[in-house]
């Protein structure tokens, strides 16, 4: 960021926890900059000229999925994040970033922490704020005994948790586990990847929809790539029939209960596969009306070849990872295609990083 003056940070914990490092820059200054880093990867990848619309701002405090780093320190417990480029956990008290159900959570799960004898030097909490309460995710380097097992069964009841797990083992189910994503109900396992505020989900979920090409059916096909536990595929299924494709068998499981429930199994494919291993091949894209992707942070790696080799027209591009969006946009440059929309969503906010979507079109 340039040369500014500073605004008061908003919480007590700036400038040592590695979360937030922009709290203190003006309004006006971090948008802007924020927005240029998305201009400057475009440019990068030779779409200079590419217009990109308003920014979409999410608010601090409404952060659904938040993965705290734990350490036991001398006997005490420290919960928090890392400190920047540093393994160290910076206690916490507060984050301002998170919705205040997760924010309130921070003081009884440290007293949690240093209860449990599996927790022996590291650990981490996940914690997903699903449609009916709050899902937690308990990771240990030691095991956990009966007693710990008894410590999280106590806790998942006094703070009315819906579910609380060992990594991906449920310890106790008390409601209903489930988020509605674009229309499908699903049931996340424990610990799932979830876009991490429910406003910022909502305005990538419109921007794909927007990018969609013209006259489709529901004959049409389009392919998702790096589905997660379904979170654009219930709105693609309103517009044509889907293959999914996603590298964690707990989230497929999860998305094809989810196409069981609503009875549309008949117009929804998903197929397990790790796509840096095995993409879909050229072959396998053959007359889909489009590609949507959301690929992890450093981008769709070896997919990209074959998207690009096959006939699809219309490609539309769900980036966290600006440097990886300006090497996969070069890519889909050289190979025929053009920006046809751009919509920054800033759904990390007082962070550098900046969430995109990018809808490219192959030019005649």
């Amino acid at each position: 960021m340039s040369s500014f003056e500073t605004v008061p940070a908003v919480c007590r914990h700036f400038g040592i926890c590695g979360g937030c490092t922009e709290q203190d820059v003006p309004a006006a200054i971090y948008q802007a900059e924020k927005r240029q880093t998305l201009v400057d990867a475009l440019a990068q990848a030779g779409f200079g000229d590419a217009a990109i619309a308003p920014m979409v701002l999410v608010p601090m405090g409404t952060r659904r999925r938040v993965d705290f780093a734990a350490m036991r320190v001398a006997g005490a417990v420290r919960l928090g994040f890392h400190a920047a480029r540093s393994r160290d956990v910076v206690d916490i008290v507060e984050c301002p970033l998170a919705l205040p159900s997760i924010a309130a959570l921070i003081g009884p799960l440290r007293v949690l922490l240093g209860r449990l004898g599996g927790f022996r030097k590291s650990g981490s909490v996940l914690i997903n704020a699903l449609d009916h309460g709050l899902d937690v995710s308990v990771v240990l380097d030691g095991e956990a005994s009966a007693a710990d097992r008894s410590w999280l069964v106590a806790f998942a009841r006094e703070q009315g948790l819906v579910r609380i797990s060992l990594g991906d083992e449920p310890v106790l189910v008390a409601g209903a586990v489930t988020l509605d994503v674009g229309g499908l109900v699903v049931t996340p396992p424990p610990g799932a990847f979830l876009q991490p505020t429910a406003a910022g989900e909502a305005a990538i979920r419109a921007a794909v929809m927007a990018g969609l090409p013209g006259k489709l059916t529901r004959k049409s096909r389009i392919v998702e790539l790096y589905a997660g536990v379904g979170t654009l595929t219930g709105a693609l299924l309103a517009q044509a029939r889907v293959q999914a494709f996603e590298g964690s068998k707990q989230a497929c499981a999860a998305l094809e209960a989810a196409a069981r429930l609503a009875g549309v199994t008949g117009r929804v494919v998903v197929e397990n596969r790790d796509l840096a291993r095995r993409p879909v091949t050229a072959k396998e894209l053959a007359g889909a009306a489009a590609v949507v992707l959301d690929p992890p942070f450093d981008g769709a790696g070896p997919q990209m070849r074959a998207i690009i080799e096959s006939n699809v027209a219309r490609v539309i591009y769900v980036s966290c990872n600006a440097e990886a969006l300006a090497r996969e946009a070069k890519w889909l440059r050289q190979g025929g295609f053009g920006v046809v929309a751009v919509t920054p969503i800033d759904q990390f906010p007082a962070s550098r990083h900046l969430e995109s979507v990018v809808v490219f079109a192959r030019q005649a």
